[in-house]
């Protein structure tokens, strides 16, 4: 990666003082996939965790692949309304982009709890009437499903995609991710699918593992990686869709993955409500 490459971060429309002493990894996320919206500090953490664990920039390319065949999928299914969890900010290749490349009338609620990231969202989608931002934290439903952006934009009694797309592993145990995700799904009628990708330390050297995840404490989202044997409980109610839960880039994939292309250290997994 390159900082001297990204451009200035807008924030206009930011209320508030944002912390910007540590790195955020939202922000981080931003800068594995060439964003501009990071601080000199998260491009330092990043870098860092690169050096640890260099699959983590390939990982996040995954994941935007991932998010891309997921929303095609849908467009495909009749689908075109998307509800976006932990969306971070809105750079290339993000579901309204690719959605409205094909519907037009596509309809999608970003959701993001950090406020930097969500100010930058809201500049550069401010001409966008089928698109919204809503500051708000995922494992707080109440207030994602009532808010205006998402209430009053998505129709729940048409089929919904709710995308939690590398978010989950910043939801603590204790906040019970697989109960999160049921009251989403509760909120959706049939037809409606649900599409998550998550971190896991399997297959990785425990000592970059303890190194990488000491680097995402110095952040007010630590990481919890959890293994792909968690993934079905994440989707109960839900009907899997083949290939079931699968490493990122095997998931669907357009193409073979590159031979020379490091590991994804994240599974992914898909399901529809019968």
């Amino acid at each position: 990666m390159n900082p001297e490459r990204q451009s200035p971060m807008d924030l206009a429309g930011l209320t508030g003082d944002p912390d910007t002493s540590g790195p955020n990894a939202a922000r981080m996320y931003d800068y594995y996939l060439g964003g501009s919206a990071n601080f000199a500090v998260d491009r330092a953490a990043a870098e860092e965790q690169l050096s640890v664990l260099p699959s983590v920039a390939t990982t996040a390319r995954a994941n935007r692949a991932f998010l891309g065949r997921v929303v095609r999928m849908c467009l495909d299914m009749g689908i075109n309304q998307f509800l976006d969890l932990g969306s971070g900010v809105p750079t290339v290749g993000n579901v309204h982009e690719i959605a409205h490349q094909i519907d037009p009338t596509a309809r999608i609620a970003y959701v993001d709890r950090e406020p930097i990231a969500v100010a930058h969202a809201r500049r550069l989608l401010r001409n966008e009437s089928r698109v919204s931002v809503t500051q708000a934290d995922l494992t707080d439903t109440r207030s994602v499903l009532t808010a205006p952006g998402v209430a009053e934009l998505l129709d729940f009694t048409r089929p919904v995609a709710v995308l939690a797309i590398s978010v989950l592993h910043f939801v603590r145990d204790e906040q019970d991710p697989a109960a999160v995700l049921a009251t989403y799904r509760d909120a959706c009628v049939r037809g409606s699918v649900l599409a998550l990708s998550h971190t896991t330390s399997e297959n990785l050297a425990p000592a970059a593992v303890d190194r990488g995840l000491a680097i995402y404490q110095r952040t007010s989202t630590p990481v919890i990686p959890r293994p792909i044997v968690e993934a079905p409980a994440l989707l109960t109610g839900y009907d899997v869709l083949a290939p079931g839960p699968a490493i990122v880039t095997e998931w669907r994939p357009d193409t073979e993955p590159g031979a020379s292309e490091p590991a994804a250290n994240t599974w992914a997994v898909v399901g529809i409500l019968p």
